[in-house]
This record gives C-alpha cells, sequence and structure tokens, in this order.
C-alpha cells in the first residue's frame, strides 16, 4: 500500500505511523533459540491499532481470470514449474489441492481471452501443457458473496490446513522451492479469491487493524522475529489462540499457539482484509 500524502500527529500516532511505513521487505522467522532480545510491543494487543481503528483501509482485489497446470504428486515437479514460469516474469505459485496433489497457478486477468491468450502463449514454448481457466465465479470470496451461505474465515482456515507438513523451502523474497511465511498467507487468500500482497510488510500495510482479543478465523497475525517492531513474520489465524506458519528453513508448515513465550514476546498485531 503506498501513501500518496503527508499529514501531521503526534505522541502515539506519530509512532504508529513511522512504524507502518517503517521497515523493508522482510524474510521469516529465525531460531527462536537464538532470537535477540525482544523490543517488540506488549502482548496485550497492537499498540497501532487503537490508533488506526476507525481509519480506512484498503481493500484487498480479487482475483480474476487465472490459470492452472500441473497436477503433481511430488512437490519437487510442482517447485520445477514454478521456477520455469517465474524465469519467464510471471507471478507464479503451487499449491496442495484438496486431492493432494500438487498445482500450480498464474496470472490474475480482467478477461477470459487474456488468461487463455497467455497459457496458449506458455503452451507453444512447452513450459506447460494441459491447462485450464479458472472464473472468478469459482472462488470462495464471490461464492459467499453471491449465495450469502458460508464463512470466509472458515474457507481460509481450511485451504491453510492443506499445508500442514509441507517444508519450508522458500528464503524470504528468493523463492527457493517452497513456502515462506507470507507466501503461505498469501496462498491461502489468492486462492479464496482475495489478491493478497506478496510479502508480509505489505500484507501488514493492507489489512485493517484487529485487537488480539478480537482476532477471527482467516485473521493474519504479524510478528517482528527479530527485536524491534519491524514485521518480519505472518501466520494465519484459525481460532482458539492457535494460528498456521510457515516457520523457517528446514522445518514444516505446522500450527503454533499465540501464547508461546516466543510469539507473546514478538507480537504485534493482527490485520483483518475482509
Amino acid at each position: 500500500m503506498t501513501s500518496g500524502s503527508c499529514f501531521r500527529a503526534t505522541g502515539w500516532a506519530a509512532r504508529g505511523v513511522l512504524l507502518i511505513i517503517w521497515g523493508i521487505l522482510a524474510g521469516c522467522m529465525p531460531d527462536p533459540a537464538g532470537a535477540p532480545p525482544s523490543l517488540a510491543p506488549s502482548a496485550a494487543g497492537d499498540p497501532i491499532a487503537g490508533v488506526l481503528d476507525g481509519l480506512p483501509s484498503a481493500a484487498l482485489g480479487t482475483m480474476g481470470y487465472s490459470v492452472q497446470v500441473g497436477a503433481f504428486a511430488s512437490l519437487d515437479n510442482a517447485v520445477r514449474l514454478e521456477a520455469a514460469l517465474t524465469a519467464q516474469g510471471i507471478d507464479a505459485y503451487y499449491f496442495r489441492d484438496e486431492s493432494g496433489l500438487y498445482k500450480v497457478r498464474f496470472g490474475n486477468h480482467d478477461h477470459y481471452a487474456d488468461a487463455r491468450r497467455e497459457a496458449e502463449r506458455l503452451q507453444n514454448l512447452t513450459i506447460i501443457k494441459d491447462f485450464f481457466i479458472v472464473i472468478p465465479e469459482d472462488y470462495a470470496h464471490s461464492r459467499i458473496q453471491r449465495s450469502g451461505q458460508g464463512d470466509l474465515g472458515s474457507e481460509l482456515v481450511k485451504t491453510a490446513r492443506r499445508f500442514i507438513g509441507v517444508p519450508y523451502r522458500w528464503g524470504g523474497e528468493d523463492r527457493h522451492n517452497g513456502f515462506d511465511c507470507s507466501g503461505l498467507t498469501m496462498v491461502c487468500y489468492r486462492l479464496n479469491g482475495l489478491n493478497l500482497p506478496r510479502n508480509s510488510r505489505s500484507q501488514y500495510q493492507a489489512g485493517a487493524p484487529v485487537q488480539r482479543h478480537a482476532l477471527a478465523q482467516g485473521d493474519l497475525v504479524f510478528f517482528a522475529t527479530q527485536g524491534g517492531t519491524r514485521v518480519t513474520h505472518v501466520g494465519l489465524y484459525v481460532g482458539n489462540g492457535k494460528f498456521i506458519h510457515a516457520p523457517r528453513t528446514g522445518k514444516t508448515v505446522r500450527i503454533e499457539n499465540l501464547s508461546n513465550g516466543f510469539f507473546t514476546r514478538t507480537y504485534v498485531g493482527g490485520r483483518r482484509y475482509f
């Protein structure tokens, strides 16, 4: 989220705004045993949520027409296909389907014809084989809006649970074969029809603040795992004080308790997007 205006602020408001705009693209969490002493805000809640509550936040865009390819039993095959698409300058991501197979999606087009044209170009380059077009109406967000039935938060949690046990194999923005923390949350949201940004800092900025006691399924929870208050890690809240996240290289996607001492010390705040 970018800002085209400047404004005056004092006290907590000034510090809150500075905390949001201060930072760089972040990787994910270090080994808690080796983490520096935390200077993060108190676990009582997001200290800037109180300042920002009631201020408008940019709504996430919805997913349009995307291309889906592959149905791999092996994670490595999905990773290789994603890498080939990334080499073409395409924002691609793999995911674990309900069937347990790994598939790859890319593109976010306004029109069906544009998505099909992109897929056929890549087919002609022999980068992909068979494909199909995911239409906007296929997403949970769209279905719930049309029918007035269902709960997007529970759909997000159900999607995130598919990835439990999948290795963390990316390193921050380097995209080396797997999920990093913000990659996991991004994929869960996009698979349900909301175009969440790629990195954890942008995700933090894009959401509406929510106090810790008011967290609901599908909200994102953010941490400053390197000390200070700069967001470096994110997970998806599943309810009952727990969240799903991709910890770090060598670990798998898992469920953790917010009451865990490390996460209590480093908790920065929660954000809501729908």
